[in-house]
């Protein structure tokens, strides 16, 4: 059931996304690609329900291409929700060291960083391109995310623009610690 809100909830899927894009370019980002989707065709669980899907990109002038700030929106029946990710495409994995033991590392740094009494979870992605390719050649992905609370739904645009932004500038500042740092590419002068 969709939440019924007061005077200035977020009800739909536009005011969350331009909550968003202010939140995001208040902190200096700028949006590199917007795409929503409509789903309908569910099954089990699911059937009869339908979703809309918002899916931001930001990236930063004077930062490396494989930093990014992604944001996934959905709205469905059940009201609204979303996730706002700093995403850093690193180095390869023969390159890292022990996984555990970087895992451990960068959680510690986004426990100290990161926000406080918000949802955050933290994702270590491994692709091998090929199957043939050697597991030291492992493409990572890293992301960090703040998992929009209901709350700030229910509190209107502005009080999403305003966890957005500051968000973001906490995903600045896990850029800057050395956990994070090391797994950017070096800068090219």
């Amino acid at each position: 059931m969709k939440p019924s809100g007061g005077r200035h909830s977020l009800l739909t899927l536009e005011p969350l996304v331009q909550a968003v894009r202010e939140g995001v370019g208040e902190a200096g980002w700028t949006l590199s690609g917007l795409q929503k989707t409509t789903s309908t065709e569910f099954e089990g669980r699911w059937a009869g329900e339908s979703t809309r899907s918002a899916y931001l990109f930001f990236h930063r002038e004077d930062l490396p291409a494989e930093v990014s700030v992604e944001v996934f929106l959905d709205e469905t029946s059940r009201g609204l929700r979303g996730t706002l990710s700093l995403v850093v495409d690193g180095p390869d994995l023969g390159e890292l060291g022990p996984v555990p033991a970087i895992l451990q590392r960068l959680a510690v740094a986004a426990g100290e960083t990161l926000p406080e009494g918000y949802r955050t979870p933290l994702t270590l992605r491994l692709v091998l391109p090929d199957s043939g390719t050697v597991p030291a050649e492992a493409e990572l992905q890293l992301r960090f995310k703040l998992r929009f609370p209901a709350t700030a739904m229910e509190a209107g645009q502005s009080a999403v623009a305003a966890l957005t932004s500051a968000a973001v500038g906490a995903f600045e500042h896990l850029l800057e610690r050395p956990e994070v740092a090391e797994l950017l590419p070096p800068v090219v002068d």
